[in-house]
């Protein structure tokens, strides 16, 4: 008998990448899991541009999309963006996650709650890692307050790439292959790590295993954190082929 998952994203109105790397992953199992399926169903939350004043309005829409989701009695949510919960301060994941899963309970619909913020962090600790480097496409700015947030969760960042891109869709457009040449850029001595897009709208998947595969580093990114974090709350295997050692089944 076949297992069926129902997956529930909350994504940005201008998310194009969650909705198409979660679900690459997650159909891929299917190469090791031939009894599993999984659907996707999504509920947006209004935002073009990356600053904090959009991120921060955008955020108090994703109440309506749990409550939306729920209607549809998903298995499990994800809150698919990264900076919006970490432009909010230290912490803020927990708040959201909380929040989120109040909302789901009162409607009848309860599931648990991941947020590619929480997953990032707890994707890091999993491997060990206590030090990384990271590339964004956020402005400077931003991408100071994800080194902050990932700092006051005890992870050391050595260094970053920010890539500038305010307009998210441009940011949704933007190749993965040239993350390998980001990648050999950065300064990764010492590290135990390397988070290739620490941002669940720039495309990484293609890039993933390659990278980690130069680099002898494991390599993730918000979008893989997540899916480990949806397959550990499901309560299956986080083994996922070619999305880097996270998603190696062996966590």
């Amino acid at each position: 008998m076949a297992d069926n998952y129902r997956v529930g994203l909350i994504v940005p109105s201008s998310n194009t990448t969650m909705e198409t790397e979660i679900p690459a992953m997650l159909h891929s199992r299917q190469q090791l899991e031939a009894n599993e399926s999984f659907t996707f169903h999504s509920a947006r939350m209004r935002m073009k541009h990356v600053n904090p004043e959009e991120l921060k309005k955008m955020d108090t829409d994703s109440e309506r999309c749990a409550v939306e989701l729920s209607d549809a009695r998903c298995d499990v949510l994800a809150y698919a963006c990264l900076i919006a919960i970490m432009c909010q301060g230290p912490g803020y994941h927990q708040i959201s996650e909380e929040k989120l899963s109040v909302a789901t309970k009162e409607n009848g619909g309860a599931a648990p709650i991941v947020s590619s913020a929480g997953a990032l962090i707890e994707g890091i600790q999993a491997l060990g890692a206590r030090k990384v480097s990271i590339i964004t496409p956020y402005m400077k700015p931003l991408t100071n307050m994800a080194i902050e947030y990932l700092e006051s969760a005890g992870i050391e960042v050595i260094d970053s790439i920010s890539l500038e891109v305010a307009d998210n869709l441009e940011v949704g457009r933007l190749d993965p292959v040239n993350l390998v040449q980001h990648a050999e850029r950065l300064n990764i001595k010492g590290a135990d790590a390397v988070v290739l897009s620490a941002c669940v709208q720039m495309p990484s998947l293609p890039a993933i295993q390659t990278v980690e595969d130069r680099l002898v580093v494991p390599v993730l990114s918000a979008a893989t954190s997540t899916v480990y974090k949806i397959l550990k709350e499901l309560n299956i295997s986080t083994k996922v082929p070619n999305a880097g050692r996270l998603l190696s089944g062996s966590f």
